[in-house]
């Protein structure tokens, strides 16, 4: 280890630790950067009970194995006392901002559902992952409903987005409401 940093996460971990911790292998062409993440409890333990692991990083390192079809290769955990003396736990992983932002605004149709066909597909994948397949399918049953509910959801939130942008543009066109565009980049 040859420097520490933290770093200040996203809004869904504002409060949390997170470090981001430079390594060096060979010499110092041969760097690697980790993260190290503070792992709180679950929000979800009031209402379903204590996780079965007793380090809360290792609960957020195992459901990412569940739900990623490669895991990261340095993804562990670890409890550390902090310089107040408290103990906490956290995550590591090696730090890679792969994040890509897609702009589906300006994609076309059929641009839209060649994007839109991979990101529902790596969805199912990942919750039909985290959870049972066989009861998962008794559930949903042999028959079609279930595709037919969805794509009536689906086809109903479009509408609903479609009468939510009218009456935003009328309440532009009115001056209730000020509204510009930003020029495409």
């Amino acid at each position: 280890m040859v420097d520490l940093a933290r770093k200040v996460v996203g809004v869904g971990s504002v409060g949390t630790r997170c470090f981001v911790i430079l390594m060096l292998g060979r010499d110092d062409d041969d760097p690697l950067l980790l993260q190290a993440k503070e792992a709180g409890e679950s929000v979800l333990a009031p209402y379903v009970g204590a996780s079965v692991y007793d380090n809360q990083g290792r609960r957020v390192v195992a459901g990412q194995r569940l739900m990623q079809a490669a895991s990261d290769t340095f993804l562990g955990w670890q409890r550390v006392t902090g310089i107040d003396g408290r103990e906490r736990d956290f995550y590591v992983r090696q730090l890679r901002d792969w994040k890509g932002i897609a702009q589906p605004e300006t994609m076309g149709p059929g641009t839209l559902t060649r994007f839109g066909q991979p990101c529902g597909a790596s969805l199912a994948r990942a919750h039909a992952r985290s959870g049972d397949p066989v009861a998962i399918a008794a559930y949903l049953g042999r028959g079609d409903a279930f595709d037919r509910a969805l794509a009536q959801f689906a086809h109903a939130y479009a509408d609903q987005n479609e009468r939510d942008h009218r009456a935003l543009a009328d309440a532009v066109a009115a001056g209730r409401v000020t509204a510009g565009t930003e020029p495409a980049a």
